[in-house]
């Protein structure tokens, strides 16, 4: 599986990587422009993400817009839909909108909230047919 994570901050980038690392290879972006670059990079090399860890909140450009470009990307690669990367979005916030808007309105797969529960999102995982 290659996953690409995409968080601002060290130590919930660090946990991830912790959590992910087992099940595969693990490429980090520090924002959402950092995001779309490596996604980009990795359709043209044929070599394409698994997985996308993605923070909603984070400067430059935020979870939301780097997941509605990295649709862009994979339309413009011409990848199907049911083959699209599944995204999971990562919140600490306590702000239902900006969850409804990233999951419901921007194409993300899923979503966890912070503090992230290894065993949730490893379950998580599972079902969404990532990892045995």
């Amino acid at each position: 599986m290659r996953v690409l994570i995409v968080e601002d901050d060290f130590t919930s980038r660090k946990l991830l990587q912790t959590i992910l690392s087992p099940f595969g290879e693990c490429d980090i972006a520090v924002n959402g422009k950092e995001a779309v670059d490596a996604f980009e990079a990795s359709a043209i090399a044929g070599r394409p993400y698994d997985l996308v860890c993605m923070d909603i909140m984070m400067p430059e450009m935020d979870g939301q817009e780097a997941l509605k470009q990295i649709r862009a990307v994979e339309r413009k690669h011409g990848v199907p839909g049911q083959e699209e990367v599944k995204v999971v979005m990562t919140t600490a916030l306590d702000d239902p909108k900006n969850v409804v808007e990233a999951y419901y309105k921007g194409g993300a797969t899923s979503y966890i909230p912070k503090p992230i529960d290894r065993q949730l999102f490893v379950h998580l995982l599972k079902n969404l047919g990532l990892i045995q």
